[in-house]
């Protein structure tokens, strides 16, 4: 027989606790426009831990991207908590969210969000100069790691391109190289290989699981695509604003 005193099972537990990363609670969100209510979330309990690779899948409003929203700080919910690395945003204000976003998330999202005046290149290492990685100082060697990521991603002859000179899977491609450049311990991705071919869409995949092998940065994905699911470790199906299923890999 295994006996486990409690002294062990409260260790335990508490290193379960401490590497959870994004904990929601009961959280429902509702939005109101005019007279009619909106409820896109409707109870959701939900903890990943560190290093998980989830996809979020469901058919279009479902709450995919309100879930992400949430869990990105872009967003509060209406009722019940969100909690991420340690943080409550119901109880930050803007400049606490804004920093928590940049501290801790990578972003790619479905229209790229690029400015228009930077080139592929500056776009992706802008995160990086905004970045407080280092205790806050300059990241070093900031010029040759924007111009690898850009090379992994297949843009490395388009370094000096604009996003109006770029297609849309390109501009996707330079928006990936830009959530990863900085190594956040959190990256969310929505529908991040909709607009690549497929084996485009590998290979960033695989980059992505490589920082979740060797970095242990924690991936969240919303998707349609069956590659993307084929790759997590942690399928999550949400209907109607609920989570109505889970597989573990």
């Amino acid at each position: 027989m295994l006996v486990v005193s409690l002294n062990s099972e409260k260790k335990i537990n508490q290193k379960l606790e401490n590497s959870v990363l994004v904990s929601l609670d009961s959280v429902k969100k509702t939005y109101e426009d005019g007279k009619i209510s909106v409820r896109a979330l409707r109870g959701i309990d939900l903890k990943i831990a560190e290093g998980e690779f989830t996809t979020v899948y469901g058919p279009s409003g479902s709450g995919k991207t309100t879930l992400l929203n949430l869990i990105g700080a872009l967003d509060k919910p209406s009722e019940g908590q969100v909690k991420i690395n340690g943080s409550i945003i119901n109880e930050l204000d803007r400049n606490g969210l804004a920093l928590l976003r940049r501290d801790n998330i990578g972003f790619v999202f479905q229209s790229y969000n690029l400015i228009p005046v930077l080139t592929a290149y500056e776009n992706v290492e802008f995160a990086l100069k905004i970045s407080s990685s280092n205790n806050g100082n300059p990241v070093r060697n900031s010029k040759e790691r924007s111009a690898q990521i850009l090379e992994q991603v297949g843009l490395g002859d388009m370094l000096d391109r604009r996003p109006n000179e770029l297609s849309g899977g390109q501009k996707q491609r330079v928006a990936i190289a830009r959530a990863l450049v900085k190594e956040p311990r959190l990256v969310l991705a929505d529908e991040p290989t909709a607009n690549l071919d497929s084996k485009t869409s590998k290979e960033v995949l695989e980059i992505m699981l490589e920082m979740n092998s060797k970095l242990k940065t924690t991936f969240i994905f919303s998707t349609h695509d069956p590659m993307v699911m084929e790759y997590a470790g942690r399928l999550l199906e949400i209907r109607d604003g609920k989570i109505t299923r889970e597989e573990r890999r």
